[in-house]
């Protein structure tokens, strides 16, 4: 890309943005993004785009809405400021859990959210560990699919002691744990069947797999209501494990999700800075890991015209 490299940043995470900026030895786009006083969104480009490569980053986690919005207003800005090219990078991907139909009636809100950003304006989107990957699927125009597990595998393995076992909460997330536990030195496997009797309530039935006198490592892609960790983890606990760990991609915790994991039988719960941390964390221990090298570098190969994909061979 021959234009000049440029990042801007929503309100949703900007200290993530200004470590991306800071790694590639950029200063953060100039913007002011803000609210009239009827609510609406406001953004404002305030230094030259034309013909630049910019990549605006911006998570869509709580307010979804609100962070979405802003997130199309800023590029529709850069379309109309005639920027060369506009990716949107967007470590936490909202809607993306409502990829499917599982019932009459219902949207696919994440086919919704890909046609909003192509329709704003953005020629490539690159996102952190979809929470579908077929979303990826729903977008006309180039996706960066980026992987937080080896950011997440290294950060696991200063901690963890002993036999190690890698526990999938569902059926559903059985790859994703196996990969994991192959990062992890081949670790063994367990999964917990559960039954889902509402979109965020779950009861486990069953663990398939030793995990008696282990170290297990719950891995799932988010943790919203801490509901399926703390079954999951009492299941654990019950069928003797030694220590339970948790390990997830992004940390939305939603309502009164930190106390359900200060109140579980956990040692420590890992996760991305792809959504920032709340400030009060109620007794929960959690630990954030940086993606900020793992975008820069990302956002570097894509300005270069260099693979992506080399990043995780």
């Amino acid at each position: 890309m021959d234009g000049e490299l440029k990042v801007f940043a929503g309100s949703s995470n900007r200290a993530l943005a200004q470590n991306i900026a800071d790694l590639l030895d950029q200063p953060l786009g100039s913007a002011t993004v803000e609210r009239f006083p009827d609510g609406e969104s406001r953004v404002q480009i305030n230094e030259n785009v034309r013909g630049a490569d910019v990549f605006v980053v911006q998570s869509t986690s709580a307010p979804v809405d609100t962070h979405l919005m802003q997130l199309l207003i800023m590029i529709d800005a850069l379309t109309r400021a005639s920027a060369g090219r506009i990716t949107a990078v967007i470590p936490y991907f909202g809607y993306a859990r409502q990829e499917k139909k599982t019932t009459g009636r219902e949207p696919i809100t994440a086919k919704l959210a890909a046609n909003l950003l192509e329709a704003a304006g953005a020629t490539r989107v690159m996102t952190l560990d979809l929470h579908a990957p077929a979303v990826q699927g729903f977008f006309d125009i180039p996706v960066d699919h980026l992987q937080a597990s080896p950011l997440l595998a290294d950060a696991m393995r200063r901690v963890l002691c002993g036999e190690v076992v890698v526990v999938s909460p569902d059926a559903g997330g059985v790859a994703r744990a196996h990969d994991f536990s192959q990062r992890l030195d081949d670790a063994s496997l367990a999964i917990i069947f559960k039954n889902r009797t509402a979109p965020d309530a779950v009861q486990p039935l069953n663990v398939v797999g030793d995990v008696a006198g282990r170290t297990a490592v719950l891995v799932d892609d988010l943790i919203s209501t801490g509901g399926t960790i703390g079954e999951g983890a009492q299941a654990l606990q019950e069928r003797g494990a030694r220590e339970i760990y948790v390990c997830a991609s992004h940390g939305v915790f939603a309502g009164a999700s930190l106390e359900v994991l200060a109140h579980a039988p956990l040692e420590r719960v890992f996760v991305s800075d792809s959504v920032p941390l709340p400030r009060q964390t109620n007794g929960a221990a959690i630990t954030q890991v940086a993606t900020a090298p793992l975008f820069a570098e990302a956002v570097r190969r894509v300005h270069n015209e260099e693979s992506i994909t080399a990043l995780f061979t």
